[in-house]
């Protein structure tokens, strides 16, 4: 046998090969990851049903389906392959690829791939290696498995809904669906435990995620309150705005600076901190009344303190804050906006966390990095979000042997 150094690829993943059937977010970002470590990630897609996020505010407005930031940064890494599944030879062609490959992906509801005849027991018959990750909202057994969810239904069930928003006030919810990106993690994790599995035994498997399931371990510290505590969680016990919700500490809060609509917070968790912090915003005389010269006569007069903190912070920029603070030793952190995050932050610039790729219509796409360094194996970005079908004639001559004939027959007859 090769020495262990000889056995490592490029990628961590490289030769591992992925269907990628999923589309919004969770199933990209699960994909997404397995792509950056060098998986053969092969989306298929329709170019009558895209996936929703091709269209989502595309740049400039355009009417184009390649031309969204958020499925830019879901699908790099990635070549797309046109397929009407709904098709015979369309389905042929799948279960082909199916052969050749090691991994599907999908978060549709639970039934979808049962009704195309490609349940795990269907794809097992074709590749017993095959490892499935479905990604449904309820998960494919239960009660609840035949319904839909979208990212707020599943929120709301999960706990999270209920959990947002200010005390007194209605539940907030999420604009934006943020447990997508949890499910797609879990999901990525599942398929890294299958492949360890599979290269053991031999054997693939069924791994059934639930996006409902995969929330409700965002609200972990809620529900061991009440399994501890016996206390339920409501939004009117906590601490306004964003104050300590478990520890009495203080100052702890976001704070106004100079500058419009410019913030940064302060956090002083211990009685150090607060030395370092007076010091550094020049030794107050406040600071030495004796409603502040303990944690709890910080916390219980918090109010009052807030206001003077904010005496001080007005009059600096949120950097300049951060900077001062820090230097101190005392946490602190700048509120910053989203050109501040992508065009000017050097500890992000440093760790190239906005990484840029040439793009067709794009010009240089620009998405988020996967954010750990890895020395042995570390991610890259070998290819932009592939444009619609853009890899589809390579993979069907080159990986499923269809001649440049057929290509031409797929094609005109809406297969391809």
């Amino acid at each position: 046998m090769s020495e262990p150094h000889e056995l490592l690829r490029k990628g961590a993943l490289e030769g591992v090969r992925v269907i990628d059937f999923s589309w919004i977010v969770a199933g990209p970002q699960c994909t997404r990851i397995l792509g950056d470590f060098g998986a053969d990630v092969i989306k298929v897609e329709n170019d009558a049903n895209m996936d929703y996020i091709r269209a989502s505010r595309p740049v400039g407005g355009s009417s184009s389906p390649n031309r969204s930031p958020l499925f830019t940064t879901l699908n790099r890494n990635k070549r797309s392959l046109t397929l009407n599944v709904m098709h015979p030879r369309g389905m042929e062609l799948l279960k082909d690829l199916i052969k050749k490959s090691d991994v599907i992906v999908e978060n549709f509801s639970s039934r979808v791939l049962e009704k195309w005849g490609l349940g795990y027991e269907e794809q097992k018959k074709i590749n017993p290696k095959i490892i499935y990750c479905s990604m449904s909202g309820f998960g494919h057994s239960g009660r609840d498995r035949d319904f839909v969810t979208w990212g707020p239904t599943a929120q709301a069930i999960s706990g999270l809904t209920y959990m947002s928003g200010l005390p007194g006030e209605e539940s907030a919810g999420w604009g934006f669906s943020y447990m997508d990106h949890t499910g797609g993690f879990y999901g990525t994790i599942a398929i890294m435990m299958a492949l360890i599995h599979r290269n053991r035994t031999g054997k693939g498997q069924h791994l059934d995620l639930s996006q409902v399931e995969s929330g409700i371990g965002l609200t972990g510290t809620a529900i061991l309150d009440y399994t501890v505590n016996n206390r339920p969680f409501r939004r009117n016990d906590m601490p306004p705005g964003n104050r300590a919700p478990e520890r009495n500490i203080a100052p702890h809060n976001t704070y106004p600076c100079k500058g419009e609509d410019r913030w940064c917070v302060i956090a002083v968790s211990t009685e150090n901190e607060w030395e370092c912090f007076v010091e550094a915003i020049g030794n107050p005389s406040w600071s030495q009344e004796e409603q502040f010269t303990t944690m709890q006569s910080r916390f219980e007069n918090q109010d009052s303190l807030d206001e003077l903190v904010a005496q001080w912070t007005i009059d600096h920029t949120p950097h300049e804050v951060f900077e001062i603070l820090q230097g101190a030793g005392v946490p602190a952190g700048a509120v910053q906006t989203p050109m501040e995050r992508v065009e000017k932050d050097p500890q992000l610039k440093h760790r190239n966390f906005i990484a840029e790729i040439p793009h067709e219509e794009l010009g240089t796409a620009k998405v988020e990095s996967i954010p750990m360094k890895m020395s042995e194996t570390p991610w890259s970005l070998d290819r932009p979000p592939p444009l619609i079908g853009e890899h589809s004639a390579e993979i069907y001559t080159e990986l499923l042997g269809v001649t440049p004939e057929e290509l031409a027959t797929l094609y005109e007859e809406g297969i391809a």
